[in-house]
Parts: structure tokens; C-alpha cells; sequence
């Protein structure tokens, strides 16, 4: 068996992210050219430089549930003026400490906001499209909740 040198990439269906150690438990995890700093509160032995790594499944579901929404809702010839998601999770005490529940709040603004295709285009985001909510869904109850200013 070959196991890859340091210097190989590892890649899976055209995904490739790369992490290199820092110092401590901190790591500089590089994804399609951009750099995101990764590390532990101090209370887990990190030097707080960077979100830890369960809150960047956070920020990864925000953004492909996000892009699949404006997408759809581009298509549906919905108009907003603004747009944003706050998205919290809460852990299970037992390790792995997966998230078992995740909610998330789609916030629009705007005057001619239709509240029914809205739910229809984060329906079709959660169950068919978002692959990050697909594989969330299997240690966690993802609810979602729509806000209309």
C-alpha cells in the first residue's frame, strides 16, 4: 500500500483543501486559493486565531443554502432588497459532540416579498440541492424559520 507523500494533493470528486500546521492547534486551511485560519478556543487548548471547525459548518451551510436560495428565488423573478441567514447549532455533550439540532433564519427585506415562494426555494434548498444540509441532516434536526421586514 501507498500512502501520499506530504506533498500530494488529496482529492475527492474535484474538491481539494489543503491544511497546514501553525502552532499549537492552529492551522491555515487553504481552499481554492483562498486562506481561511482555523483554531481552538483556549479553553480547548487553541490560541482563538480563527473560528474553530464546527462553526465553519455553519458558515459552509450558510453559504450553499444561501447561493441555492438567491438562485432560486432569481429564477422565480422574486425580488428582495437584502438577504442574510443567521444560523445557530447546538452540540451533544457526548463526543464526537456532532450538532444535534441546527436552525436557521432566512431574513429578507423588501416590498413586494412573497412569503409562499420563499418557502418554496428554501423547501427545494434543504431538501434537494444543498449537499452541506444533506449531510448534516444525519446527526442533526436542521429547522428553519422565515423572516420577511
Amino acid at each position: 500500500m501507498r500512502f501520499p507523500a506530504a506533498s500530494d494533493s488529496y482529492t475527492i470528486a474535484g474538491m481539494n483543501v489543503t491544511a497546514t500546521h501553525k502552532d499549537e492547534l492552529a492551522f491555515d486551511v487553504d481552499v481554492k486559493g483562498a486562506t481561511i485560519g482555523v483554531d481552538a478556543d483556549p479553553s480547548h487548548g487553541g490560541g482563538n486565531n480563527g473560528p474553530p471547525p464546527k462553526s465553519l459548518l455553519l458558515a459552509a451551510l450558510a453559504g450553499c443554502t444561501g447561493m441555492d436560495v438567491a438562485a432560486i428565488l432569481g429564477k422565480m423573478r422574486m425580488p428582495y432588497d437584502s438577504f442574510r441567514l443567521e444560523i445557530s447549532g447546538e452540540a451533544r455533550d457526548e463526543h464526537p459532540k456532532t450538532f444535534r439540532t441546527v436552525h436557521i433564519r432566512y431574513i429578507f427585506s423588501g416590498s413586494e416579498l412573497d412569503a409562499e415562494k420563499m418557502e418554496k426555494a428554501i423547501d427545494l434548498s434543504l431538501t434537494k440541492y444543498c449537499p452541506v444540509a444533506a449531510t448534516l441532516k444525519h446527526t442533526a434536526e436542521i429547522t428553519h424559520e422565515l423572516v420577511l421586514r
